[in-house]
């Protein structure tokens, strides 16, 4: 396991020093991100903590996992790799030749 957790559940006015805030208690956090929609700049509702040993990120999403933030309720766990994206024509992700259109 890696100290990066990944945070579900955010609710859309989560800062990112509020989620260090939050995340604090539990070790030293390294770095702590709320994703955005890059049009908008809204929240997407989820982020990322990355903490600075992995027994302290164990210890947070042991303690913070289905817990309550602003009425919503926190998915807390292990941060996945991101998957490699294919495609990416710009037509919604499709490979399909359209030269003959």
């Amino acid at each position: 396991m890696g100290s990066k957790i990944y945070v579900g559940g955010l609710p859309y006015s989560a800062t990112e020093p509020q989620l260090q805030e939050l995340f604090a208690p539990h070790g030293t956090v390294e770095s702590a991100r709320v994703i955005t929609d890059k049009l908008t700049g809204q929240s997407r509702g989820f982020g990322f903590v990355e903490m600075s040993t992995v027994e302290e990120a164990k210890t947070a999403i042991t303690a913070l996992n289905a817990t309550q933030l602003d009425g919503r309720t926190l998915t807390v766990n292990e941060a996945k790799p991101q998957e490699p994206r294919s495609g990416g024509n710009g037509f919604g992700g499709s490979t399909r030749d359209r030269s003959r259109f």
